[in-house]
């Protein structure tokens, strides 16, 4: 199997497009990564109020804590505490969900603009050089069976004009040194109907 033709001209426009779609495929995943990073820092919130949460509730217990010491209001003094920190722990609670919501929008976000560009770019360009791999390996084994240069020679008199052109035809003309079987002009017949998928004899 050939992924690449041997045909310099062919060769090189074939290796150009491939580095472009793995160019391209590389700047999208960088830029979704840049997204993502630009979506996470709206966390930054939602990690101080749970910074601020948990420490007003730590400070509030501990003074609940050192408010039920006091000699008989000890017990009415700290309930109030105890309230305002279990308010405390819901900042804090809250911050954390924020954070888990801004994760959750940029993974999504993250995905989608990775999978949609790669996935137009792989839509573009991965059937064409499928199909190309698949007919010069057809070509190609067609070219080495029993009778296969005088197939060659037909695909090459049936297909554009444009390349026999550019050859000395012979007398008689292509089609009537093919039928007579003239082993030339089947031979040059072959080798233009490989090199116009960018094959060499």
């Amino acid at each position: 199997m050939r992924l690449y033709a041997q045909t310099p001209a062919r060769r090189n426009r074939q290796v150009l497009v491939d580095l472009i779609a793995l160019a391209l495929i590389a700047v999208a995943v960088w830029a979704a990564l840049m997204v993502r990073e630009t979506i996470m820092l709206l966390a930054e919130p939602g990690r101080k109020v749970e910074s601020a949460g948990d420490r007003l509730a730590e400070e509030l217990g501990n003074a609940g804590d050192a408010a039920s010491d006091v000699p008989l209001i000890g017990g009415v003094l700290k309930k109030p505490l105890e309230s305002a920190a279990d308010a405390g722990s819901g900042f804090s609670d809250a911050g954390v969900s924020l954070q888990e919501t801004v994760s959750q929008v940029a993974n999504v976000v993250t995905t989608a603009l990775i999978v949609v560009p790669v996935f137009v770019v792989l839509l573009l360009w991965l059937p064409p050089r499928l199909l190309w791999i698949r007919r010069s390996s057809t070509l190609r084994r067609l070219a080495e069976a029993p009778g296969g240069a005088d197939l060659l020679a037909l695909r090459a008199l049936t297909g554009p004009p444009g390349a026999l052109a550019k050859l000395p035809e012979p007398p008689g003309g292509w089609a009537d040194a093919w039928r007579q079987g003239d082993r030339q002009a089947i031979t040059e017949l072959s080798a233009v109907a490989l090199k116009r998928i960018g094959l060499r004899p």
